[in-house]
């Protein structure tokens, strides 16, 4: 195992994970940041129920891609077999979070997806962010956390949605996760997914008949800060 390679997704990751409650997305030790890599077989996360004024980078917990524990002396988040299941079946992405913030959980709740009401919402999702069917009684008792994984696959495969363009979903009664290119990436996410829950909560509260924005509009906010043609920014 290169000692240098995982020092550095330490401390991606537990940065990461101080960046939650930081970014008011976290409360006690609701949330766990992940990152991936897959050359070399391991993922890094953060430990589980431990609080995050006690963290440090050393303490982050490195696992296989099965889940068992290669290096660290804590248990890592409980959440860890949903992490796992979305790095196997989303190729392209290599960081996960998971949050209750209390915005997207409203919705999750309530068991909707969030409608793209403005730009704010399309300049990083590229449509509804999807809400899961809730899992049954059986998916829950025989393993919850890989079956959150699975019922998350299963709605973006029937739906058609590309975890790209729609990097985060919220889980029926649960909350939402997000992922990303880096552990940054994917906090950057759900700190927008938050945002876009109360905007439009509120939306709706506003304007009760609203309708989503235009397709075109949609496209133009989405693609001008992704894709080959975007231009945003100064890269």
């Amino acid at each position: 195992m290169d000692k240098q390679l995982i020092k550095e997704m330490k401390e991606r990751v537990f940065a990461a994970n101080l960046a939650l409650p930081e970014a008011g997305l976290v409360k006690l030790t609701w949330g766990n940041v992940s990152e991936v890599n897959r050359e070399a077989g391991v993922v890094v996360i953060k430990p589980s129920g431990v609080p995050y004024s006690h963290m440090k980078a050393d303490d982050m917990v490195v696992t296989d891609l099965d889940g068992k524990i290669v290096a660290g002396k804590m248990k890592p988040s409980s959440d860890l077999a949903t992490h796992l299941a979305l790095y196997k079946a989303f190729k392209e992405i290599n960081a996960v979070v998971h949050t209750h913030s209390k915005n997207a959980v409203m919705w999750a709740q309530a068991g909707r997806g969030i409608p793209a009401y403005g730009t704010t919402h399309a300049d990083t999702f590229y449509g509804v962010v999807p809400c899961t069917r809730q899992l049954t009684f059986e998916e829950v008792a025989s393993a919850y956390e890989f079956e959150t994984g699975k019922v998350i696959i299963e709605t973006f495969t029937k739906e058609k949605i590309d975890p790209l363009a729609v990097p985060g979903v919220l889980v029926y009664g649960h909350g939402p996760f997000t992922w990303g290119e880096t552990p940054q990436k994917a906090v950057e996410n759900s700190i927008v997914l938050d945002e876009i829950a109360e905007m439009a909560e509120v939306t709706e509260l506003v304007n009760k008949d609203i309708c989503p924005i235009p397709q075109y509009l949609l496209d133009k906010h989405f693609f001008r800060k992704h894709g080959v043609n975007a231009y945003y920014g100064q890269g």
